[in-house]
């Protein structure tokens, strides 16, 4: 058997090879190649720890991940004695990407915030403690000390199918950020505004879609009778007549005249009446304003719902707390059935009147009211254009002893319940209930919150022609390109040329 031999190695040409010129660079491409991972890895250390609000940049055109003033403010003042506790409902591979951002923006604003995932396949039964609705994945339970509050999926997401039987579409709104920061500042706040909503005249019932709303905006309702209680209760940060169908009494105007006078803030919403209301009228008219008699009709076609020129689209002033956000997003206000407001030319120094709502100078108000024989402008006819809702500002001053509910006195007038009518507000996405929230947070002081409302997910498209596409294709495809090498093939030449 042939025996196999091993060469010795040679220590001294093993040794003299780390020393050779191309070890030499290999090694230093090795040493750069190890310094430019180690600053990668340190690159993607700092910029995980940095807040989501840095390294994700919202470029949506409705600012759909950023966060308004309002949140940041809110959340970055948490007390530090106080934890929120955010539960996102969720199950592992399910997370909506748009909610999971939404909440690490969130938890950037305040160490005093947390957000701990719940599976309910693995908890199922966690959620019974704070809820007995239904629960749905990525939906979110907001918790602080024994105040929580159930945040459905259905109502971070909104669909409007207003326009569904016409367009066969449907527009979805993302209200995270407005259902969350409403939620937070209730848990966190044990002192909400209340709102007196006056009985005994035979007002009409608050829809109940729209009571969920008010109380969805974190403002109390609670009824009040002023012939039983005798006085508005001094923590009243607005009081409500919402459609009454008589007159008030002697008495209630005098609470109502005292109450306004001491710094009170009302909002009052009518109907028309065949019967008089002479001591409601005297509290209006105190403020400079009156109703103009009849039942407004649009003769302008686009400022109405087609076929109906009792349904108005009225004219939204952009200037106002209460309706510039209404009017900045481009919504409709539809108001049914409503009647004109007039304002006096002789008003008081002190008093700031504000026209909310306008119909057009073709508009016309019927003074049959619901008697009336045809929809066209007849003689006898009033002549528009009609304030169809007003905002009134007056600053009060206290007399010795007195005390003031605030320093303002607020009244805002609505001439038309059917326009907070369920059916009339899913006609304009919502923008109906929208104005009647602005007009409560406005008057109990909580303007803030008038600023967060849902924000669209409808897609915008770029439509080009045919001649205009084919154009672009032209150009990026083959001119472009051709013009790529011809500048590359130019360098090269000049470069052989030296």
């Amino acid at each position: 058997m042939k025996r196999i031999k091993f060469k010795k190695p040679d220590f001294k040409k093993i040794i003299a090879s780390f020393s050779s010129r191309s070890f030499r660079a290999g090694g230093y491409s090795l040493a750069a190649a190890a310094i430019l991972i180690a600053i990668a890895v340190a690159i993607n250390l700092v910029a995980g720890a940095l807040p989501t609000s840095w390294t994700n940049i919202d470029l949506t055109s409705d600012a759909l991940y950023s966060l308004s003033t309002q949140t940041q403010q809110l959340v970055a003042a948490l007390p530090e004695d106080e934890t929120v506790t955010v539960y996102w409902l969720v199950q592992e591979g399910y997370e909506d990407g748009t909610v999971e951002q939404l909440l690490e923006r969130y938890q950037d604003l305040s160490n005093q915030l947390e957000v701990v995932r719940k599976d309910p396949v693995v908890y199922p039964t966690f959620a019974q403690q704070y809820t007995s609705s239904s629960i749905y994945n990525n939906s979110l339970i907001v918790v602080c000390g024994d105040r929580s509050r159930y945040i459905s999926y259905y109502d971070i997401y909104q669909t409007d199918y207003s326009n569904y039987y016409t367009t066969g579409t449907a527009d979805t709104s993302f209200a995270g950020e407005s259902e969350l920061t409403s939620a937070i500042d209730y848990v966190t706040n044990s002192d909400l505004p209340v709102v007196y909503n006056l009985t005994g005249h035979g007002e009409s019932s608050l829809p109940s879609s729209l009571t969920e709303a008010i109380e969805g905006d974190n403002l109390l309702l609670e009824d009040l009778s002023l012939l039983t209680e005798g006085a508005i209760p001094e923590d009243a940060d607005a009081v409500l007549l919402y459609s009454p169908q008589s007159d008030l009494s002697e008495n209630e105007l005098t609470i109502l005249t005292d109450y306004l006078a001491a710094g009170g803030r009302l909002m009052l919403v009518t109907d028309y009446l065949e019967e008089d209301t002479p001591n409601l009228d005297t509290l209006t008219a105190s403020y400079g304003l009156s109703l103009v008699d009849g039942i407004v009709l649009e003769g302008d076609s686009s400022r109405h719902m087609q076929g109906y020129n009792y349904y108005l689209l009225p004219e939204i002033d952009s200037s106002h707390e209460i309706t510039s956000p209404i009017a900045s997003g481009n919504y409709y206000i539809l108001t049914p059935v409503t009647q004109g407001i007039a304002i006096s030319d002789e008003l008081r120094d002190t008093l700031t009147v504000t026209p909310l709502l306008t119909s057009s100078e073709d508009s016309y108000s019927k003074p049959d009211g619901y008697n009336i024989t045809t929809y066209d402008k007849e003689d006898g006819d009033i002549d528009g254009p009609f304030n169809l809702a007003v905002a009134v500002e007056e600053p009060v001053t206290a007399e010795e002893g007195e005390t003031l509910y605030s320093d303002t006195a607020q009244l805002v007038w609505f001439a038309s319940s059917a326009t907070f009518e369920e059916s009339t507000d899913e006609m304009v996405a919502g923008a109906n209930y929208d104005l009647f929230l602005n007009a409560m947070e406005w008057l109990s002081g909580q303007e803030s919150a008038i600023s967060i409302r849902p924000k669209t997910l409808s897609s915008s498209y770029l439509t080009v022609s045919t001649a205009s596409a084919s154009f672009l294709s032209i150009l990026l495809i083959g001119v472009v390109p051709l013009a790529v090498i011809a500048l590359g093939a130019m360098i090269l030449i000049q470069r052989r040329r030296r």
